[in-house]
């Protein structure tokens, strides 16, 4: 029989996260690769393995996660939220310390659209007196 796990999906600009989490020895996957493979940025790895430290479980679970859109900084972001969520599906205690720590908090910017006349959001074309 399969082992208990818990989900969260996690959201950040145009990526989407599916995280599972199983109690283990601190597996980290990320669609399919390891976790220091996938994100080889150090910032993007210890902004999702500061949510771990936050709730005090590192190296206490295995963490498995298929994420998909967006760029490499939105995945990680979507990573560390979805994170968050599964570990409060898992314990409903650790609430007040994901909150003080801002990870359940979805971050909610997304890209501006263009606007018409304008060459991006907010960019016009130069303006020439003759």
């Amino acid at each position: 029989m399969a082992e208990e796990y818990f989900e969260g999906i996690g959201r950040r600009k145009r990526a989407t996260a599916r995280v599972r989490i199983v109690s283990g020895e601190g597996a980290f996957v990320v669609n399919d690769k390891p976790a220091e493979e996938y994100f080889p940025r150090l910032g993007d790895l210890i902004k999702i393995k500061d949510t771990l430290r936050v709730a005090g479980l590192e190296d206490k679970l295995d963490i498995s996660v298929m994420v998909n859109g967006g760029g490499i900084t939105g995945q990680s972001s979507a990573v560390s939220h979805g994170l968050a969520r599964a570990m409060l599906k898992m314990d409903e205690n650790l609430r007040p310390r994901l909150r003080k720590a801002g990870a359940l908090t979805r971050d909610a910017r997304i890209k501006e659209r263009k606007k018409p006349g304008l060459k991006r959001a907010r960019k016009a074309p130069t303006y020439t007196k003759r």
